[in-house]
């Protein structure tokens, strides 16, 4: 039988997961995946260095996935900073509902917020995360100070990806019926998060801070 030609990166991901769902494990070799997919081992290494590789992308394909359903919204656009994150959160873990199974398989032993933090498997919904949660336009302090705007930035990105680890957490260990809890969880942390950014009363104190001091020789 001639070899699949045209093989895609979503093709591998695809042959990939539905492998270790069926084995309860990944393939012995690339070799043998690609035998058993009928394609040439070649074509794997166009878009994977290994098996590792492949995981870590699928983590970041659900992040892409999610983005492209949040495109086709006409409404998105206009939310601000809480109602995009809102919205991301909800189409994400729709998302890793739809393939629970295999997200439990490969998180399986990494569960605890401090692994998940850091997993190397999380590497690409990490950094393609921090990133979307900096440019959603979460309100900043106007601190006119180049190092002190990049510390704020790295604050924010963190933060919003230890947000983000205690929600998977959550989602993995809900047992709630269509993990309705977790919908609850994702609403009550992204408000209470927001309602503690709210920066307008130390805007406040900082513009009267700017006051006093402007106005001190009058006050001499």
């Amino acid at each position: 039988m001639a070899r699949k030609k045209n093989i895609s990166k979503d093709h591998l991901i695809s042959w990939y997961m539905e492998f270790v769902l069926e084995h309860n494990h990944h393939p012995k070799s690339v070799f043998s995946f690609a035998k058993e997919n009928n394609f040439e081992e070649a074509d794997f290494y166009k878009f994977f260095g290994s098996f590792e590789a492949i995981e870590q992308s699928i983590f970041g394909e659900f992040f892409n996935n999610t983005l492209k359903m949040l495109a086709k919204s006409e409404e998105y656009p206009t939310y601000d900073a809480r109602n995009k994150l809102l919205s991301f959160y909800f189409t994400f873990f729709e998302l890793l509902t739809a393939n629970r199974s295999y997200v439990v398989y490969a998180l399986r032993g990494n569960e605890s917020v401090l692994k998940l933090t850091s997993l190397k498997l999380l590497k690409d919904l990490k950094q393609d995360f921090k990133t979307f949660a900096n440019n959603i336009g979460i309100e900043k302090i106007d601190l006119q100070q180049e190092q002190l705007v990049k510390i704020q930035e790295k604050t924010t990105q963190e933060s919003s990806w230890i947000q983000m680890v205690l929600t998977l957490k959550f989602w993995l260990d809900d047992t709630s019926a269509s993990f309705e809890k977790t919908d609850i969880f994702i609403e009550k942390s992204v408000n209470s998060r927001f309602d503690l950014l709210d920066i307008k009363p130390l805007k406040s104190l900082l513009d009267f801070g700017k006051f006093i001091l402007k106005e001190k020789v009058n006050f001499n």
